[in-house]
């Protein structure tokens, strides 16, 4: 036990001098952390104050972290990039706070997606539908029909609550048509090049032509 404690004192001594800016670095990365945990179940603009706060500390301070500068500048450019979306999980119930949760929710539903079409792979109406299908999906799973179907159609909790949802749903279907448009082109291709390719250059000559 002597000879251990020896040996840990002398390399504590020897690396004394890389241990405060280790110390300052995990504590604001620990802080970061407890922020967006939320055990206090704080509001997303009380969260996203707070951590606003500590972002433009650690960027004020960056130089107490010496060696680890670099680091914390990576930090805030990362953190930065995904600032749009970081504080959605405060606002919607339910919603997984992290990457691998959300991995975990898409994961899922393509397996469930298998299970039910029989396939050994992904269903490619699942990457042209994917924006409803894997919401609707999702959105089953938390909560039930506020009524039995097909027994009470009219209180059936599918219905448009307003114009603007209507407004929205007609968005969502021209987008999922677009796509749609844009898997039969690929398959096209995929089947004769040459003609799709042919009809392609009919139409640029045709639309330089003057009317």
């Amino acid at each position: 036990m002597r000879q251990l404690d020896r040996l840990l004192t002398r390399g504590l001594n020897a690396t004394a001098a890389l241990w405060p800016p280790i110390e300052r670095a995990f504590g604001w990365v620990h802080r970061a952390a407890q922020l967006l945990g939320n055990a206090a179940h704080e509001d997303a603009t009380t969260v996203r104050t707070a951590y606003g706060a500590l972002l433009d500390e650690m960027q004020a301070h960056r130089e107490e972290a010496g060696p680890l500068a670099p680091a914390i500048d990576r930090f805030l450019k990362v953190t930065d990039s995904y600032a749009p979306g970081l504080f959605h999980c405060y606002t919607v119930e339910g919603l997984p706070p992290t990457n691998n949760d959300l991995e975990h929710v898409f994961g899922a539903t393509r397996y469930h997606d298998r299970r039910a079409s029989g396939r050994k792979s992904g269903s490619p109406a699942l990457v042209v539908r994917g924006a409803v299908r894997v919401v609707a999906a999702i959105a089953t799973q938390q909560r039930r029909p506020r009524a039995p179907f097909p027994e009470h159609v009219g209180e059936f909790d599918l219905r448009l609550r307003s114009a603007t949802d209507l407004t929205r749903w007609r968005t969502v279907r021209q987008h999922l048509a677009q796509r749609h448009e844009a898997r039969r082109a690929q398959r096209r291709f995929r089947r004769d090049p040459d003609a799709y390719l042919t009809v392609l250059e009919a139409r640029l000559l045709q639309s330089g032509l003057p009317a």
